[in-house]
């Protein structure tokens, strides 16, 4: 049986067994760990908005720079296990201090690259760092924190994320249009560099020094153990139903609502200052209530929410669906990331402490391919019904997330919380 959530065992690494935590470790590191998952998050999504601009420049169509998205998602998706794998043994802070290293030497590729394949193999190169990173930064958070912390922990490093999409991106859009795109590339290196900074000072030296790195048939078998592979359905299901309608924010908005093309970036703010307040909502509730009390009603509302914003599109006008779709993203942006800290403490409840990297990379390429699927699903929806169709394409994937999840509950006694 894996150990419970509450047990005083950490679950980062392959820590097995795990060592003591390092007096003076605390949240304070994890804020660094944060600040790497911020640069990820904001190279992830920032070419969105650029594309035209980068097309014009590189003399290349928008639909090939569109690939340069697809190329890092699935670098990522498809890197990240086999890396985690093959870099077991390794010192956890120099894996982590070296990989936001390279990611940040790559994206000072991508600025000073001329051509389109410069381009196209610094993004790939991005994503094999990141894939590296992310899943190991949110696995060691755990070691930093008393075992009753971890949900909250989980939520600040993932949180860098959310406020990458909330922030970063739209400044990153500011910086890219004012003094080129070029410009967004230096400076997401200039943070990744302070995040190798911080990953030298903040952590504490040695950390999981001694410790057992887990074999590969030990990190393969993850897999076979209960309900791990229905949860990855999960978290893939989830971050289809995402991608489909976040991709897609703006021709929803404007075929749904009367606002003005110019309010679209206060609704993704406000989706995102939501988002925020979503991941700590779900760490704390994973802390005190459980994980699947946080991840099903996440689930439900966000089906909800995606729904709702269809329904205003066929049956309300643009002045009436207005006042309904703004309280409507702000639950959406709850929901869809309350869903994320749970999950991860859910499978590394499953899968036991010494296998948790192998499981949150596996997790993140389920996240990261769901996002690619997803955007492909909104933009088929997009061209082949219409804009106002599309929040029942996400609700659809969110349904079945839900129902996956409601299959896998485990029978007889409920898990105490954090379970």
């Amino acid at each position: 049986m894996p150990p419970d959530a509450n047990t005083p065992s950490h679950f980062a690494g392959d820590l097995a067994p795990p060592a003591p935590r390092t007096p003076g470790s605390g949240m304070a590191p994890v804020l660094w760990l944060a600040l790497g998952t911020f640069a990820i998050g904001t190279e992830s999504f920032m070419i969105a908005p650029l594309l035209p601009d980068m097309a014009a420049d590189l003399a290349v169509s928008p639909g090939a720079v569109g690939l340069l998205v697809t190329a890092f998602t699935l670098t990522y998706a498809l890197t990240s296990p086999v890396l985690t794998m093959l870099t077991g043994r390794l010192d956890r802070r120099r894996l982590l201090a070296l990989s936001m290293a390279v990611f940040a030497a790559a994206n000072a590729v991508a600025a000073l690259s001329s051509h389109y394949l410069g381009l196209l193999g610094a993004r790939v190169l991005l994503a094999v760092a990141a894939g590296l990173y992310a899943p190991n930064a949110s696995a060691l958070a755990g070691t930093l924190v008393p075992p009753a912390l971890r949900g909250r922990a989980l939520a600040v490093v993932n949180g860098g994320t959310t406020v990458a999409i909330a922030l970063g991106v739209p400044i990153g859009s500011v910086v890219g249009y004012g003094l080129g795109w070029r410009m967004t590339f230096v400076a997401v290196g200039v943070l990744a560099a302070l995040a190798v900074a911080g990953v030298l000072v903040g952590l504490p030296r040695g950390l999981g020094a001694g410790a057992r790195a887990a074999g590969i048939g030990e990190r393969l078998g993850v897999l076979r153990r209960p309900a791990i592979g229905p949860s990855l359905l999960v978290t893939l299901f989830w971050a289809m139903g995402a991608y489909t309608v976040y991709t897609y924010l703006a021709p929803i908005a404007g075929a749904t609502t009367d606002l003005p093309a110019a309010w679209v970036p206060a609704l993704v703010l406000l989706w995102g200052v939501s988002a925020g307040v979503g991941l700590m909502l779900g760490g704390m509730g994973n802390d005190s209530l459980g994980a699947d009390a946080v991840v099903l009603p996440s689930l439900a509302v966000l089906a909800a929410a995606f729904a709702a914003l269809s329904a205003c599109a066929a049956w309300l006008s643009p002045s009436a669906a207005t006042p309904v779709v703004i309280p409507v993203v702000v639950l959406w942006g709850i929901s869809v990331w309350s869903f994320f800290p749970a999950q991860q403490a859910k499978l590394i409840r499953l899968a036991g402490a010494e296998a948790a990297p192998v499981v949150l990379s596996l997790n993140a390429s389920s996240m990261f391919l769901g996002f690619s699927v997803g955007a492909a699903l909104g933009g088929a929806t997009l061209s082949r019904v219409s804009a106002g169709a599309i929040g029942w394409a996400g609700a659809a994937c969110e349904c079945v997330a839900l129902l996956l999840a409601l299959c896998i509950l485990p029978r007889g006694p409920a898990r105490r919380p954090g379970s």
